[in-house]
């Protein structure tokens, strides 16, 4: 019989030790709305898809931290040649500028163009699918302007 409160609580601990040593290790979120918010072909004829995504790639990755709210500055990246590549050509970059008023912002694209992602965690849906854009950002800001949307 435990009689005082540090022997009950220890034994409540020892009862509920193998159910926390098989619980399964949470590693990232691959759950993601692969539902496409933009499209856009680049020069090269490459069908790019900007995705809903999650908090780790698309558009929900990117919008709110990076301050982008409209396709038009991921479409105008996208309308032209990689201006970066890698892996084959299967990570990209495109870069693009948003002047205003005299006011110049330098912007970036990075797409994922292949099946997959490089860790294999997300898969683009269908069988010609693209996961598409990864994220966008403005070069040197924390946040884009919002004149750039």
């Amino acid at each position: 019989m435990i009689t005082t409160p540090l022997l009950r609580t220890a034994a409540v601990l020892a009862a509920l030790l193998p159910l926390v040593a098989a619980a399964p290790v949470n590693g990232p979120d691959t759950s993601w709305n692969t539902t496409e918010k933009c499209v856009q072909t680049d020069w090269d004829n490459r069908r790019i898809p900007t995705r809903i995504g999650n908090s780790e790639l698309g558009w929900q990755h990117f919008s709110r931290p990076h301050g982008i709210t409209s396709c038009k500055l991921i479409n105008a990246a996208l309308d032209g040649k990689p201006d970066k590549s890698s892996d084959q050509q299967r990570n990209l970059e495109y870069w693009g500028s948003a002047i205003r008023n005299g006011r110049q912002v330098d912007f970036v694209v990075k797409v994922r163009y292949a099946k997959k992602t490089d860790d294999d965690a997300y898969e683009a849906p269908g069988a010609k699918g693209k996961v598409g854009v990864i994220t966008a950002y403005c070069r040197g800001v924390q946040k884009c302007p919002t004149w750039v949307n």
